[in-house]
């Protein structure tokens, strides 16, 4: 039986705090709310009069969300953010205002949950969720926008009502606690609608039974395709936002996905705050998010994303053959054993010209060699493995400038592989 770790005090650093949270509880992921809403009563934790929206989905969370923050800044509006996971550091986990909290209020904020739950057990993420809504509640904000964790309605973020609800797209992922079929993932996310609250969904095929599901429970989901739709324009940077109510033309072609710019101004029209197209344009160009479909131009180019799935590597792969085609692709991929190895690579596989398979260094992290024997590398696609993904980068970095042809080194695979790659000055 293992000790029960000792209590960092209020003046310990931010490491000390998440060594203590990682021990803290026998398992990482143990869903359901009613340890977390309890913790949560006692530290009357509240939304108060800003507006919430919650953000769930397989893939498209975070860009949904950066679009949210984005457009609602340019707006004027006062907007609090939360996300997991983080890619380098655990601040970027809460923004204000788009600026990340020093450390030091991150230790002051899981004081607080300290103090407030008792001899109630925590996960990490519980335990981060609730320090992230009491940040959030020190300031007077417009808006909280808040990135469900894993699923929906059992996920600690549901614990507050949203006044919107979105569901991004619907996908085969996190099936030890989901479940193998789609019908049931969409059937935990959507635990986060309430009825006689907004809800929208951006997955264009929503599955059926489910939407019959929350029609029983008078939830009456507005959803692509049906209540709003989108359409790139043959000029190939701008796009038009047709919704019921109102058309957008010409809006300016973003760098994240175009489906969740979508899907983030249909839940602005839901949400009944005032935004101008001004603010929509000028938010839609300054959204950017590490890590999603983020482009480094310099010699080699280089795209980082954090695809893990067969979903999200196939829209990767989509958005490669359309902005980037012609180029050499050379793949550093690092995956989680415990993810969909073969259908992940074999999504990628159309636009990949050689593999840089890389061990991940992390518990679940799988061997350099499993990838390459997933990937059938046989035939015209090359391979070599590395025991890290620094070394793999590194390799396909110093080879793409090599080739005489135009090279893209794409980094993918899970968001431990792009954490390794260094920021962009």
């Amino acid at each position: 039986m293992s000790e029960t770790p000792l209590v960092p005090s209020a003046t310990a650093g931010l490491d000390a705090w998440l060594s203590y949270l990682e021990a803290l509880h026998p398992t990482e992921i143990e869903l359901g709310l009613d340890r977390v809403q309890a913790v949560a009563q006692r530290m009357q934790i509240k939304p108060g009069q800003a507006k919430v929206i919650t953000v769930a989905g397989t893939n498209g969370k975070g860009s949904t969300v950066r679009y949210l923050e984005t457009i609602l800044r340019a707006a004027g509006y006062s907007t609090g953010v939360y996300i997991s996971p983080h890619l380098v550091h655990y601040e970027e986990r809460v923004r204000v205002n788009t600026q990340q909290l020093a450390a030091e209020q991150h230790v002051e904020a899981f004081h607080a949950v300290e103090q407030a739950r008792g001899d109630t057990s925590l996960t990490y993420f519980e335990f981060g969720t609730l320090a992230a809504f009491w940040l959030l509640q020190q300031h007077e904000l417009d808006v909280w926008i808040l990135e469900v964790g894993l699923g929906g309605r059992l996920d600690a973020v549901n614990c507050i009502a949203a006044d919107v609800g979105i569901i991004t797209s619907v996908g085969i992922d996190h099936v030890a606690f989901l479940g193998p079929h789609r019908e049931g993932i969409a059937r935990e996310k959507a635990g986060i609608f309430r009825p006689g609250r907004a809800a929208v969904i951006g997955e264009p095929d929503f599955p059926a039974e489910v939407l019959a599901e929350l029609h029983q429970r008078s939830i009456e989901p507005v959803r692509v395709g049906f209540d709003f739709n989108y359409r790139r324009n043959p000029d190939q940077t701008t796009w038009d936002y047709v919704g019921r109510s109102s058309v957008l033309r010409e809006l300016p072609l973003p760098q994240l996905p175009l489906p969740n710019a979508a899907t983030a101004l249909k839940a602005l029209e839901m949400l009944a705050l005032p935004v101008s197209q001004q603010a929509i344009t000028e938010g839609l160009r300054r959204a950017r998010e590490s890590g999603r479909l983020e482009l480094r131009d310099g010699a080699p180019k280089v795209l980082l994303d954090v695809a893990h799935n067969p979903h999200a590597a196939a829209f990767l792969t989509q958005h490669i053959q359309a902005t980037l085609s012609g180029m050499q692709v050379f793949a550093v991929v690092g995956m989680l054993q415990d993810k969909d190895i073969e259908g992940t690579l074999a999504a990628l596989a159309p636009v990949v010209t050689q593999w840089f398979f890389a061990e991940l260094a992390v518990p679940r992290g799988a061997k350099a060699e499993r990838l390459a024997e997933a990937a059938d590398t046989g035939k015209a696609r090359p391979h070599q493995t590395f025991g890290s993904v620094v070394a793999a980068f590194d390799t396909a970095c110093a080879a793409a400038l090599q080739q005489n042809r135009e090279t893209l080194v794409l980094v993918c695979g899970s968001f431990y592989t792009v954490s390794q790659i260094p920021q962009s000055e």
